[in-house]
Order: structure tokens, then C-alpha cells, then sequence
């Protein structure tokens, strides 16, 4: 798959647990605040350089409704800031889960600019 579009698709996801389990049990991980980033190196033969995940605790929002919000945001914000990433990663393919780390709810573009942060230092 050439030309990625600027949406994200299922077959982006991360998605198993066993390999959620393995990127935790084995990942490296980097925080640019408010976003926690644990990544992989993988070898996997899927279309995509990278798969990703987005997950928001829930000790620190309580409300499923709030932490949808930032899930939405974190994944708005990746979906836009993906494809400069996908063209530097070039062969190597990534899994990611992005973790919301700040204990109150921070405008959208105070996370997309940490996620652009971990995507440029990612590639």
C-alpha cells in the first residue's frame, strides 16, 4: 500500500491481546507530557509501518464519556500527524500504544502537539 490517506483504518489498530501483552512485556516507552508512548519493533507483513493504540486510565477519569474524549483526541491527532511518520519509518514497522498521562482534560492541540513530538522522534 503506496499512498496512505489521512484516515485510520481498522487494520491500523492495534488489536490482540497477546500483542498488547508482548509490546508491554517488551517495549521501550518515552513521555512527552500529556502523552505516555510505549513502542516495539516488530515483524509483522501487515500494509501498515505502524499499528497503534490509545488508552486513557481509568482511576484518573472516571467517567467513560471523558475518557472517550480523549481517546478521540489522541487518535484526531495521530490520524493528522501520521503520514510525515509513515514515509520516515520507511521499512521499519512499529507497534504503538499511546497512553493519556495528566490527571485533568488538556485542549486538543496541547495533545497533538506531543504526539507529533513522539511521531518525530519515533522516525
Amino acid at each position: 500500500m503506496g499512498s496512505h490517506s489521512n484516515s485510520f483504518k481498522k487494520k491500523e489498530r492495534l488489536t490482540g491481546i497477546k500483542r498488547i501483552a508482548g509490546l508491554f512485556e517488551k517495549g521501550n516507552s518515552m513521555l512527552i507530557y500529556p502523552v505516555k508512548v510505549v513502542f516495539l519493533e516488530t515483524v509483522s507483513n501487515d500494509d501498515y509501518p505502524a499499528k497503534a493504540g490509545f488508552s486513557v486510565s481509568k482511576k484518573n477519569f472516571q467517567k467513560a464519556v471523558k475518557r472517550n474524549l480523549l481517546k478521540r483526541r489522541m487518535r484526531e491527532a495521530y490520524r493528522i500527524n501520521k503520514s510525515g511518520f509513515y514515509e520516515n519509518l520507511k521499512e521499519k514497522k512499529l507497534d504503538l500504544m499511546f497512553i493519556y498521562v495528566a490527571r485533568d482534560i488538556l485542549p486538543f492541540v496541547t495533545i497533538e502537539k506531543s504526539i507529533k513530538t513522539i511521531l518525530e522522534r519515533l522516525a
